[in-house]
């Protein structure tokens, strides 16, 4: 009898595709990119304004099709109206509807941050958990977020985030082939250490809106060129 995954757990990496090159040539690239992300932007932290994991929890769930810039208008009022889990859980749901209206899917993202509230002050204590399975547990809580919780909240490197940018740009880099979120994180997992992958994620989105821009990538000013293989680009 075969064991199951833990809850939340990504697909093992396959081989990369040959259009992207052999195992070893990406892991080679990995490491060229690590680096020229270390030394672009040795600074970078998380784009959401947040004052305790709780409000970085709630912060992720807003910026689900939505800019971090309008989510950083948006939490301010939200978190003075409602300051904890305790006040989320205990809230009408038209209230948190009409509060985050701005930040598109309202509907879906108040009922789940109410309910993902009630369980934290149910069955945590109302303290955010620091696990990744009780994290992906909670109500529109997936991997992405979860990863995002605890690596900037709580330092824990349990897996690499991939939003639009990270994966996009991990594309055109040529570090995986696959489009599905969880299948890229699999294949950057399997090629960048894990003492990076906290920080490649916000390196790596810093870049995706400085200079490799999705319709116009400004790749004169680019310091990875001379070895990006720009897969999806017109030929240089």
């Amino acid at each position: 009898m075969t064991g199951r995954k833990p809850a939340g757990s990504p697909p093992a990496a396959k081989k990369p595709p040959a259009a992207i090159g052999s195992h070893a040539e990406v892991k080679r690239r990995a490491g060229q990119v690590v680096r020229a992300l270390n030394k672009e932007y040795p600074e970078v932290e998380c784009a959401l304004v947040h004052n305790s994991p709780f409000e970085l929890l709630v912060a992720t769930i807003l910026s689900a099709q939505c800019t971090d810039a309008r989510v950083n208008i948006v939490t301010p009022a939200l978190f003075a109206k409602y300051p904890d889990p305790a006040a989320f859980a205990a809230a009408p749901l038209a209230g948190i509807e009409k509060a985050i209206q701005s930040t598109g899917f309202f509907r879906n993202k108040a009922k789940n941050i109410k309910a993902a509230s009630t369980a934290i002050v149910d069955d945590h204590g109302g303290e955010v958990p620091e696990t990744l399975n009780e994290l992906v547990a909670l109500a529109g809580v997936g991997r992405k977020t979860a990863n995002v919780v605890l690596g900037v909240a709580f330092g824990q490197a349990t897996g690499v985030v991939v939003d639009t940018h990270v994966g996009r740009l991990s594309r055109r880099l040529g570090l995986t082939a696959n489009d599905d979120p969880v299948k890229v994180e699999a294949d950057l997992m399997a090629i960048i250490p894990q003492t990076e992958w906290i920080d490649f994620s916000h390196r790596l989105i810093a870049h995706g809106r400085r200079v490799c821009i999705a319709r116009k990538p400004k790749c004169d000013e680019c310091t990875m060129l001379k070895f990006c293989p720009r897969i999806g680009l017109p030929a240089a």
